[in-house]
């Protein structure tokens, strides 16, 4: 089973290794010349190496732009301008967050145990970071992921939840609560030694999320008017299709580069192929979840909901995150189909709950993501399901517990909600005193 850090491991340089491999705070200086340094090293392999990081965190990035632009299409008119700001604050401050304690929390001396050391993150002088890969590149690409986490949370508790004690959550996910359950695997931890397997992230990353947005929905409550008393659902339709529809397919876009980079290695041919394959994978599993999700919609309700097959993408996404790389393509496309189909029937059912998820990210990065990491066992011969079951209950135990608790403090000490008038009125009047559509919004509810 592969760890997200040692794949890239290649048993050339023994004795430099150890000074990037986790990212130590002071890692040792190379007393040799530059050119002696640089002959100790596979050069083409830390070159491209490097270049995948880069090149996969750029598009990671991108997905912020994709959350970004799917919120603003999906929310009301009134509320565009928070989810914007919402979504740019929390990229921003999970990025520092993860710089100042969760990169060395996941993955500087986990050794098999539960968490790393803490810190901030340090970054040796380029002509002594002379591992498989560019440290500081390594760093950048991680740090996207933890923002990831973050923005499936701004999605699920739109439209009721101000913005500083929302970006308070924010800074202890990102600094605190995703680098834990991060270090479980990926920074060799007791999951790693049990045999968990999670390529790209269907639970470390997109079920993390889904739990810290349940909590949130159930913490913070609904929004105001969604239900009636007589357990009807309220339609409170987005502000722009267009938007939501652009949002999707920048996030099909960008998920190349969360799975494709997460071979972590490009210097062989091998890593090569691999990548390519991750890709194509990745790239079925979508297309397959929207077209289940449109088929399904047909079935049951004789129409088909165009917010519905934008979700049976994403669902698709997550679905294969967890392993995009051994499955064939029949199977990366009944990963992602299954993946949309549960989407498609978790939506009535959290409204039947009366659980108010504004974008469906609890069906789409939770459900799919759960059955993602179910499903690797299929294809993975080196897998098996006692040891993704165990991850998932361990990784969703830790993540409700302790969001909980952080939504409660939160919630205790400086409030979650606008005022009901403040909700009516609209968050883009009362916390961002900027309208997205300032001849619209005041006639719209």
């Amino acid at each position: 089973m592969r760890l997200k850090r040692t794949l890239l491991t290649t048993g050339l340089m023994t004795a430099l290794a150890a000074t990037a491999a986790f990212a130590q705070e002071t890692a040792p200086a190379v007393e040799a010349a530059p050119e002696a340094a640089e002959a100790a090293i596979d050069v083409n392999f830390y070159v491209f190496n490097t270049l995948l990081f880069f090149l996969g965190g750029i598009l990671v990035m991108w997905m912020a732009a994709g959350f970004t632009m799917l919120e603003a299409g999906l929310v009301r008119s009134k509320n565009v301008s928070m989810q914007c700001l919402k979504n740019i604050s929390l990229y921003s401050l999970g990025v520092l967050m993860y710089w100042v304690i969760g990169y060395n929390l996941m993955y500087t001396g986990v050794d098999g145990g539960w968490f790393g050391s803490l810190g901030l993150m340090s970054f040796p002088d380029p002509a002594s970071d002379t591992g498989d890969y560019s440290l500081a590149t390594d760093f950048f690409y991680q740090s996207m992921f933890c923002a990831t986490a973050a923005s499936i949370v701004s999605g699920t508790v739109a439209e009721r939840v101000r913005i500083w004690p929302f970006l308070l959550f924010v800074a202890i996910l990102c600094g605190v609560f995703y680098p834990i359950t991060g270090s479980w695997q990926w920074g060799g931890g007791w999951l790693s030694e049990a045999g968990f397997s999670d390529f790209a992230g269907s639970t470390l990353v997109h079920s993390v999320g889904g739990w810290a947005a349940l909590t949130g929905a159930l913490i913070i409550g609904a929004r105001r008017g969604r239900y009636g008393a007589d357990g009807r659902v309220v339609a409170m339709p987005g502000s722009s299709i267009p938007l939501a529809t652009l949002g999707a397919f920048i996030l099909w876009f960008g998920w190349f580069g969360f799975n494709g980079a997460s071979q972590l290695a490009l210097g062989t041919l091998e890593d090569a192929a691999s990548v390519g394959r991750v890709v194509v994978n990745t790239n079925t599993a979508a297309a397959a979840g929207v077209l289940v999700s449109m088929v399904l919609m047909q079935v049951l309700y004789k129409k088909v909901d165009v917010t519905m097959a934008l979700n049976g993408a994403l669902g698709g996404l997550v679905a294969i995150t967890a392993e995009p790389l051994t499955p064939t393509f029949l199977s990366a496309a009944v990963i992602g189909g299954i993946g949309a189909a549960l989407v498609v029937f978790t939506v009535p059912l959290l409204d039947k709950l009366k659980i108010d998820d504004v974008v469906g990210a609890i069906p789409v990065h939770l459900v799919a993501g759960i059955w993602g990491t179910l499903a690797v066992p299929f294809t993975n011969p080196d897998t098996n399901f006692g040891s993704q079951i165990t991850g998932i209950v361990a990784v969703g135990a830790f993540t409700v517990v302790a969001t909980g608790i952080a939504w409660f403090v939160i919630k205790a000490v400086i409030g979650l909600r606008p005022t009901e008038e403040e909700e009516a009125l609209g968050l883009d009047r009362s916390e961002v005193g900027v309208e997205a559509y300032p001849e619209f919004s005041s006639t719209r509810i």
